[in-house]
């Protein structure tokens, strides 16, 4: 069955309300220019609130090695999502599962996916000004083409409950995540389109 991201996770009714209603992983943003940042400290008050087997993400964005290391000890994190400029060995510098966020424009540029030797890819949507959370819809069929390279795929980039059945059938991820689309206003998740999102994706993946 699909695994379903809820990111951009800033205060506990969204964080406990998404796991009531199926989300198997959420995200916290730690990268201080996005909108949906949240302090580490935050953060680890959220999650030390959350049941057993909820897998949890931190998102960065070309960040130093050790503050990542800090940050996913104190925060006792799961896996890492690696959003910026990161290189191939940068990624291979973390023993913990890594998630490489890409923003690909073209196919061309989607070859470069070969290059890492991660945990599992996140595509996004390119915008020259924001490093995710754009609502705009990435290609499909670019994520299409990146399951060639033998790495779970996590599609991302302007997803909602409107088209999320359709990017299912279409990309067949191993993965989807959902920031923008499920929200009352930035950083605030509509628990209500929540729920529409995973069942959409959940009906679309059986």
């Amino acid at each position: 069955m699909i695994k379903i991201k809820i990111c951009g996770i800033t205060n506990a009714e969204d964080a406990l309300g998404a796991v009531e209603l199926g989300a198997d992983a959420l995200g916290f943003i730690f990268h201080p220019q996005s909108r949906r940042y949240v302090l580490p400290e935050k953060a680890k008050g959220i999650i030390d609130q959350l049941p057993p087997f909820v897998f949890k993400i931190g998102v960065f964005v070309d960040e130093d090695p050790q503050v990542i290391l800090k940050t996913v000890n104190d925060c006792r994190l799961d896996g890492i999502q690696l959003h910026g400029q990161e290189s191939p060995e940068f990624c291979a510098k973390f023993r913990r599962r890594v998630i490489k966020g890409l923003r690909p424009q073209r196919e061309e540029e989607g070859a470069k996916i070969a290059d890492y030797k991660v945990d599992a890819l996140l595509l996004d949507s390119y915008h020259p000004d924001m490093m995710g959370g754009t609502g705009t819809t990435f290609d499909w069929e670019l994520a299409v083409a990146a399951k060639m390279f033998g790495m779970p795929v996590i599609l991302s980039g302007g997803l909602n409950p409107e088209n999320v059945a359709e990017a299912v059938r279409l990309v067949k991820p191993y993965a989807i995540d959902v920031a923008s689309g499920v929200e009352t206003f930035v950083g605030k998740k509509d628990l209500n389109k929540v729920r529409d999102f995973i069942e959409q994706a959940r009906w679309a993946s059986d």
